[in-house]
Formats: C-alpha cells, sequence, structure tokens
C-alpha cells in the first residue's frame, strides 16, 4: 500500500533483531527471541493485546512444525495480522436504507481529521452517484462549521448549519429534516470534535444520537469513528470512551502517509473490536480508501512500513 513511509521494514527489523539465524526456527524461537519480537512490535504502536496474540501463534506454529524457514514465518505473521485486521467483505460500502435517507455520525476528537474526513467521503459518495447533505454539528470549535461549509461549496453539496456555539443536537435535528424533505440519500453529520474526557460534551453527542433517532426511527444508522494513527495508545483509550456513548459500526483511521507507525491499526482493530472502514492516506479529497486488512498486513510487514 502506498504511502507509508520508507523505513525498514518490520520483516526486516524482525529478522534482524529476533531472528538472528534461520537454525532458530530449526531449535525453536528462545525466550529472548519472543522478548525481543514482543519489544518490536509494542515499539511500532501494536499493543500489547495485539502483540501477545502475534507472537503467540507465531511460537505455536514452530513448535507444531508449520514453519520450517524464515520465509514460512514471515508468511504465518502477514496471514495472522490479515485475520486479525479482517472486517467486512466491502468496508466502503456505506448503510443505505430502503426508505429515506442514510444517516451517518462522523464523531472523533479535535485534530484527527473528522471534518476533512466528512469531506472526503461526502465526495467519495457523490462520486458513487449518491444525493449527499451535510450537516455542520460541530458548533463548538471555532472555524469548524465555516470548513465544512467551505468544502460544502467547493464538492457541490447541500449543507445545514447553525449558529457557532449553538446546539449541536438541533443542527443535526435539522439536518435530517431537510435530507427527508429534499430526498437525500445520505446525510453526514458532522459532530462537536470532542475530548473524550469531556463529560459534558460526551453527554452532549449522547443527545445528538436520542435526538436523530427521534427524527428518523432506526437512525443513526453508521457511526464512524475518526482515530489519529500517529496517537498509539491514545486513540485506543479515546475509542474505549466514544463506545460507552454510542457504538461505532466503524473506524476511519487518519494521518497515515508516512508519519504513522503501521501496528496502530492492528491496536485499534484488535482492543476496539470495531471493523476499519476507511483509512486516510493524504490531504487530497481523494485520499480516503476503503480499508483492505491483506493489502495492509502484506505492506507492512513488507519492505516499507
Amino acid at each position: 500500500m502506498a504511502g507509508l513511509g520508507h523505513k525498514p521494514g518490520l520483516w526486516q527489523r524482525i529478522k534482524r533483531l529476533a531472528l538472528t539465524d534461520v537454525g532458530a526456527l530449526v531449535r525453536g524461537l528462545k525466550a529472548d527471541d519472543l522478548e525481543q519480537m514482543e519489544q518490536l512490535l509494542i515499539e511500532a504502536d501494536f499493543g500489547v493485546p495485539a502483540t501477545l496474540d502475534l507472537v503467540g501463534f507465531l511460537e505455536a506454529e514452530v513448535r507444531k512444525g508449520k514453519v520450517k524457514t524464515d520465509a514460512d514465518l514471515r508468511d504465518a505473521f502477514t496471514r495472522r495480522m490479515a485475520e486479525m485486521l479482517a472486517g467486512p467483505a466491502e468496508p466502503g460500502r456505506i448503510a443505505r436504507q430502503a426508505d429515506g435517507p442514510t444517516v451517518v455520525l462522523v464523531v472523533g476528537v479535535n485534530g484527527a481529521g473528522k471534518t476533512t474526513s466528512v469531506a472526503k467521503l461526502a465526495h467519495r459518495l457523490k462520486g458513487e452517484g449518491h444525493r449527499v447533505l451535510l450537516g455542520a454539528a460541530d458548533t463548538w470549535r471555532a472555524g469548524a462549521v465555516a470548513q465544512l461549509e467551505t468544502w460544502a461549496d467547493r464538492l457541490g453539496i447541500e449543507c445545514v448549519s447553525g449558529a457557532a456555539k449553538g446546539d449541536p443536537a438541533a443542527v443535526a435535528f435539522d439536518a435530517v429534516e431537510a435530507a427527508i424533505a429534499r430526498k437525500a440519500d445520505v446525510v453526514l453529520i458532522d459532530t462537536a470534535g470532542r475530548l473524550h474526557t469531556q463529560e459534558g460534551l460526551m453527554a452532549e453527542l449522547g443527545k445528538v444520537v436520542r435526538v436523530v433517532a427521534r427524527k428518523l426511527p432506526g437512525a443513526p444508522h453508521e457511526v464512524l469513528l475518526v482515530l489519529d494513527g500517529t496517537v498509539g495508545q491514545n486513540a485506543v483509550q479515546q475509542g474505549k470512551q466514544f463506545a460507552q456513548v454510542v457504538q461505532p459500526t466503524g473506524l476511519i483511521v487518519t494521518k497515515l502517509d508516512g508519519s504513522a507507525r503501521g501496528g496502530a491499526v492492528v491496536a485499534l482493530r484488535r482492543e476496539l473490536d470495531v471493523p476499519i472502514r476507511f483509512i486516510g492516506v493524504g490531504e487530497g479529497v481523494d485520499d480516503l480508501r476503503p480499508f483492505d486488512a491483506t493489502a495492509w498486513a502484506t505492506s507492512l510487514v513488507g519492505e516499507q512500513v
């Protein structure tokens, strides 16, 4: 997968640090080999649960005689990682309601690229032939409403917004109402970029969810949580806090354009138990891509990470 930087590949580092010679596979991996591998994965932001899963799997494969060469070990490592990352068959497919608009809430903390991800997703859905409407309910952050309105003008998409510091739930209600009246296929609601430690703002997110559900039973149909792939375990903690308020249907992991240690994607999938639906790999409007677990695992283990 393009855009993952130019550091030595994860596999090259595993071979160099943990497997000093092929004979290690014949003898079985020593405790030192396993400890060094665990340390390398944790440093690459895999997190403890994913690291223990991967290293335990590899140790078992070697013990059972299924892995006899370093190529076998590499293939087993890639395969297990892809299994851990697996999600829906069509991760880029947004739920489509038979009657009325699909309501998608986009949530996340300030600085994760949430509002930009809303615009990128709107561009993608419009390109697929859907009529899209935006709801600028991030009324707490100065400039967020103007930012989304600018994107809407650029993309040729309608946007419903309210006053700065106004009630986000009211904006969300108006956006859903407008989507119904204008027969939009999808309404994307950009919620306030709340910090997961701010209880009042998290409560406000709960209110948005309730108001949207009252206006359109069954809504929201999708809740996409935007997380910054560069912040490691902080993103995991953010995800756990958001899940206490509203259960995400998918993750959008941003800033994976070379600055992130790619193991964070594995940690997020493993620890949050929410499928990764999209990844952001750049600032361009087309730089939001459906997540491909096999391609990601292969690239991460390969020559670049």
